[in-house]
C-alpha cells in the first residue's frame, strides 16, 4: 500500500482513538467489572434478616399475597436462588408509568414472605442498585442517566470506535509480520508501548470488533425495530411476542389457587433441557385467560439470548409449552443467530471460563486506550535541544491530553472503587443509597480530573494511582472488618462468588500500587524533557 495512505488512515486511527478513548476507557473498564454483575451485587447486599420462604410453600404465598395486593397479579417473581441479593421468595416491581423505561431510581421494589403464624408481610425492599450503576457507566460510557440520548451518544463513539479499528489495521499491516509479536524492551519507551498496544490490539481484535459492532446496533436498536415494525410487521410487531389467543375482555378471572406449583412447573422446564438451570419463575397476568410464567435459567452447554440467560414460556395452569424461542439450547437456527449476537457481546456463554476471558479483555481494552492516548502524547513531545541541553516548553495541548487523560481515566477508578467502599459503608445510614453511590461516584470522578489539570497529569498520575490501589484494597478490608466486628454495621459472606469480588479487589489494589511506583520510578529518572518529568521542567519553568 502506498505511503501517503498509510498516513492518511493512520491520521484517522489516532484522531479517531483521540476523540473516543476517554469514553471508551469508562466503558471498557466497568463493562469488565459488569461481567461479574451478579456477584457483585450479592457482595453489595446486607446479611437476610429472615429466613427465605420455602419454595414448596410458595403457592400459598401467591395466593396470600394477590388476596392482599390484587394488583401484583399483572407480573411477579418467584426466585429460586437463595442467594445474599436475593431478599425474599417473591417479589414484584412498581415502575413510575411517567419514567424513562432504563431509569432505575423509578422502580420501587417490594417483597412478600410468610411469617411464622402462615400470615403475608409485605415491604418495601431497597435492592443495592451498585452493579446495575456500574452497568450503566459500561452502557453510556460513563454518563450518568441510561436515556435514549445518552444510547445515541454512546452509539456514535462507537461508530467512531469501529472506524479507529479498521485504520489501525491497514495502518499496521505493511509490517503486521515482522511486527506481530515485536516487544522491545529498552530505553525507548515509546516504542515500548507501541508494541504493547499492537500486540493487544492485533490479538483482541475480533473481541473489538464484535464489540464495536454490538454497541452501534444497541444504541440504535429502538430506531431499528420501529423501522422494521413499519416495513415488515405493518405496525404489529409488538403483537408478534404476545400469547396468541382471542379477546379476553369478558371473560372471567382465573383463580391464581388453581396454577400448578412451581415444582411441576421446573419439572416441564427441565424436561425440554436437562442442562438448563431455572433461577426464576417470572408470572405475568396470571388472573386473565392467558396467563404466562416465563420460568429464567442458565445452560452452561449452550448460548443465552440475554446477561441473565434465557425462559420457557408456560401456561402455568396447564403446564402446556408456549414457547422456546428464547431458551438456551432450544432456539432455531433465527433465534440462535440473534442470540449468539447479544451472548458475543454479553459473555452469556461458554460459563464461568468465558466469563473471565471477558473480564481480562475487558481491562485489556481499557489499557489499549489509555496507552492510545499516551502515544499520541510523545509522538508531540519536544526534545531538548541536543547542543545547549535547553528544555523546551511542551506543546498546551499535549499537556492538557496528558491531564485530561489521568484524570478521566483514573478518576473514574477511583470513583468505581469509592462506590464499592460506600455500598456498604452507607447501607441502611441514608434514606436512597442509589442516589448516594451516584454522587460518591462523580465527586471522586471529577475531583480526579480537578487533580489532575491542578498538578499536572505526570505528578497526578503518581497521586491517583496510589489512591486508586488504597480505595481498591479497602473493598476487601470493608468485608473484613465486617467479619471481624459486626458491630460496624458492616458484613461479610462466605459465598465463593462473594470472596471472588474480594480477592479480585484485593489483586487489583497490588496492581495499582506496583503501577504508581513505576510511575514514580518514570517521574523521577524519565527524560526531564518529557510531558510525563516533573511539571516545573516540562513546561519550561
Amino acid at each position: 500500500m502506498r505511503a501517503d495512505y498509510i498516513r492518511i488512515y493512520k491520521s484517522v486511527h489516532t484522531w479517531t482513538g483521540i476523540l473516543t478513548g476517554m469514553a471508551l476507557f469508562i466503558a471498557f473498564y466497568a463493562g469488565a467489572l459488569t461481567v461479574f454483575k451478579e456477584p457483585i451485587a450479592r457482595w453489595a447486599s446486607p446479611q437476610h434478616a429472615v429466613a427465605m420462604t420455602p419454595l414448596e410453600s410458595a403457592p400459598d404465598l401467591i395466593a396470600r399475597t394477590l388476596a392482599t395486593r390484587p394488583d401484583v397479579a399483572k407480573g411477579f417473581t418467584i426466585h429460586l436462588q437463595d442467594a445474599e441479593h436475593v431478599p425474599a421468595r417473591m417479589g414484584w416491581e412498581v415502575r413510575d408509568p411517567h419514567a424513562n423505561d432504563h431509569d432505575e431510581s423509578s422502580v420501587r421494589h417490594y417483597v412478600a414472605r410468610l411469617d411464622a403464624d402462615g400470615g403475608v408481610q409485605i415491604e418495601q425492599a431497597q435492592p443495592s442498585g451498585l452493579g446495575n450503576f456500574i452497568d450503566v457507566l459500561h452502557r453510556v460510557v460513563g454518563l450518568p442517566v441510561d436515556s435514549d440520548p445518552n444510547r445515541w451518544f454512546m452509539g456514535v463513539v462507537a461508530s467512531l470506535y469501529a472506524i479507529a479499528l479498521v485504520s489501525g489495521v491497514i495502518v499496521l499491516l505493511p509490517s503486521l509480520v515482522k511486527d506481530f509479536f515485536a516487544l522491545r524492551v529498552g530505553k525507548n519507551l515509546k516504542r515500548m508501548w507501541l508494541d504493547a498496544h499492537n500486540v493487544v490490539g492485533i490479538i483482541s481484535l475480533p473481541f473489538h470488533i464484535v464489540m464495536a459492532l454490538s454497541s452501534v446496533v444497541f444504541a440504535f436498536h429502538d430506531g431499528i425495530y420501529d423501522l422494521q415494525d413499519r416495513l415488515m410487521y405493518e405496525g404489529k410487531l409488538e403483537s408478534v411476542f404476545q400469547r396468541a389467543g382471542g379477546p379476553a375482555a369478558d371473560a372471567a378471572p382465573r383463580d391464581p389457587s388453581a396454577m400448578l406449583p412451581p415444582d411441576e412447573l421446573l419439572a416441564r422446564a427441565r424436561s425440554l433441557a436437562p442442562s438448563f438451570e431455572p433461577i426464576a419463575l417470572q408470572y405475568t397476568q396470571v388472573t386473565a385467560p392467558r396467563a404466562i410464567v416465563r420460568i429464567w435459567g442458565k445452560d452452561p452447554a449452550a448460548i443465552s439470548p440475554r446477561a441473565r440467560g434465557g425462559f420457557v414460556a408456560i401456561d402455568p395452569y396447564s403446564g402446556k409449552v408456549l414457547s422456546t424461542d428464547y431458551m438456551p439450547g432450544r432456539q432455531d437456527a433465527a433465534n440462535l443467530w440473534v442470540s449468539s449476537f447479544f451472548a458475543l457481546h454479553m459473555a452469556s456463554f461458554g460459563g464461568v471460563a468465558v466469563q473471565w476471558l471477558y473480564f481480562v479483555l475487558g481491562l485489556a481494552g481499557a489499557w489499549l486506550f489509555y496507552s492510545g492516548n499516551l502515544l499520541w502524547i510523545e509522538t508531540r513531545r519536544k526534545r531538548a535541544d541536543r547542543r545547549t541541553g535547553e528544555l523546551p516548553a511542551q506543546r498546551l495541548d499535549t499537556r492538557l491530553m496528558a491531564s485530561a487523560t489521568v484524570g478521566v481515566c483514573l478518576g473514574s477508578v477511583c470513583g468505581i472503587s469509592l462506590m464499592m467502599i460506600a455500598a456498604k459503608a452507607l447501607s441502611g445510614r441514608v434514606a436512597d443509597l442509589d442516589a448516594w453511590l451516584k454522587g460518591v461516584y462523580y465527586a471522586a470522578f471529577f475531583a480526579g480530573i480537578a487533580w489532575s489539570f491542578l498538578r499536572g497529569g505526570a505528578a497526578a498520575g503518581v497521586h491517583l494511582l496510589w489512591l486508586a490501589a488504597a480505595l481498591t484494597l479497602a473493598i476487601p478490608a470493608t468485608s473484613a472488618l465486617g467479619a471481624l466486628f459486626p458491630a460496624t454495621g458492616l458484613w461479610a459472606h462466605a459465598s465463593p462468588a462473594t470472596l471472588g469480588v474480594d480477592a479480585t479487589a484485593l489483586a487489583a489494589g497490588l496492581g495499582f500500587a506496583w503501577m504508581a511506583v513505576a510511575a514514580r520510578r518514570r517521574l523521577a529518572r524519565g527524560d526531564a524533557d518529557s510531558v510525563w518529568a516533573p511539571r516545573t521542567l516540562a513546561s519550561g519553568a
